[in-house]
C-alpha cells in the first residue's frame, strides 16, 4: 500500500484498493515519504471511514492526538470486542477517541460532566457499564488522572451504539428514564427505598421492562379479567392508588391509558416488592 500521506510518526494515509485509509503503529511513517510502501507487516491498527468528512475528522484526531491516548483507546474497543462478542466498527475508534481528548483536557481543568444515567446503565447494561471503569482504569494508569464514575457511562454508551441505530439507542435511553420515574412513583407512594438486591425487585424490573415496550407498541395485556381485578384492588388497595399515578403518568407520556389487566398485574408486583422492602 502506497503512502498518500503521512500525519506524524505513527500514523498515515495510504492508497488500498482504490480508497484511503488510515492506518496506525508505532514508528510506522518514521523517515519515510509519500509514495512509498507501507507493507500488511508493519500495520498494527487499520482504520476504514464510510466517508471523507469522517476521514479527514480522524485523521486530524490522529495527526494530533497523543500516542498514548491513542494506544489506550485501542486496547480498550478491543477490551469491549471481547467482553460484547462482537466487532467494532471503526467510527467507534473515532467517537471514542475524539471523546477522550475532550475528557483529559477537561480533566486539567478539573471540569467532570455529571451524567444522568449513571443508574441505569450500572442497572442495565453492566457489561457496557465494566468497558467504561476499564477505560478510567487505563486513564488513570496512564495519565494518573481519576474520572468520577459518571464518566464511565458516557464510554459505556459508546458501545451501546455500537449495537443500536441512533434512533435505537436514543429509545434506549428514554426508556431507562420512564423505568427510573415509574419505579420513583412506587417509592414516593410508599415512602420507601426498595432493596434492590431483592428478587422481588428484579422481577418488577423486569416485568416494567416488558411493560415500557408494550406502550410503545401500544399493546397491553388484555384478558378483560374485572373479577381478579376488582379483588386485587380489595385486597391491596395501597399499590391500587400507587398504580392510578402511573396511570396518571403514562397517559401524559405515551397518551395510553392502562387496561384492568395491567393495572392487576402492576398491583401484584408492587405488593410483593413493597411488602418485601418494608420488612
Amino acid at each position: 500500500m502506497k503512502i498518500s500521506q503521512i500525519l506524524n510518526n505513527n500514523v498515515a494515509l495510504v492508497n488500498r484498493g482504490g480508497n484511503e485509509v488510515v492506518v496506525y503503529s508505532k514508528g510506522i511513517a518514521f523517515k519515510k515519504k509519500v509514495g512509498q510502501v507501507i507493507t500488511e507487516n508493519e500495520i498494527e491498527k487499520t482504520y476504514v471511514l464510510d466517508s471523507t468528512d469522517r476521514l479527514e475528522h480522524f485523521s486530524y484526531l490522529l495527526s494530533n492526538a497523543d500516542a498514548r491516548v491513542i494506544a489506550m483507546v485501542n486496547e480498550v474497543v478491543s477490551y469491549g470486542e471481547q467482553l460484547l462478542d462482537e466487532k467494532a466498527n471503526d467510527y467507534l475508534y473515532l467517537t471514542l477517541l475524539d471523546h477522550m481528548i475532550f475528557a483529559l483536557k477537561r480533566a486539567e481543568k478539573e471540569q467532570f460532566i455529571r451524567s444522568p444515567l449513571t443508574w441505569e446503565v450500572k442497572k442495565f447494561y453492566p457489561t457496557h457499564y465494566q468497558i467504561g471503569l476499564f477505560m478510567l482504569t487505563k486513564a488513570k494508569e496512564i495519565f494518573g488522572v481519576e474520572f468520577p464514575e459518571d464518566e464511565a457511562v458516557s464510554i459505556a454508551l459508546h458501545f451501546m451504539n455500537l449495537q443500536e441505530t441512533m434512533n435505537g439507542l436514543d429509545q434506549k435511553i428514554e426508556d431507562m428514564e420512564t423505568l427510573r420515574n415509574i419505579l420513583n412513583i412506587i417509592q414516593y407512594h410508599f415512602k420507601l427505598t426498595l432493596k434492590e438486591s431483592s428478587m422481588n425487585y428484579m422481577r418488577l424490573v423486569t416485568h416494567l421492562q416488558y411493560f415500557i415496550e408494550r406502550l410503545h407498541r401500544k399493546s397491553a395485556y388484555q384478558e378483560n379479567d374485572a373479577e381478579l381485578f376488582n379483588q386485587i384492588k380489595g385486597l391491596y388497595p395501597d399499590s391500587f392508588d400507587c398504580v392510578q399515578k402511573i396511570n396518571v403518568y403514562v397517559e401524559n407520556k405515551f397518551a395510553v391509558s392502562l387496561t384492568q389487566d395491567e393495572q392487576t398485574y402492576l398491583m401484584l408486583h408492587i405488593h410483593r416488592v413493597t411488602q418485601r422492602s418494608q420488612a
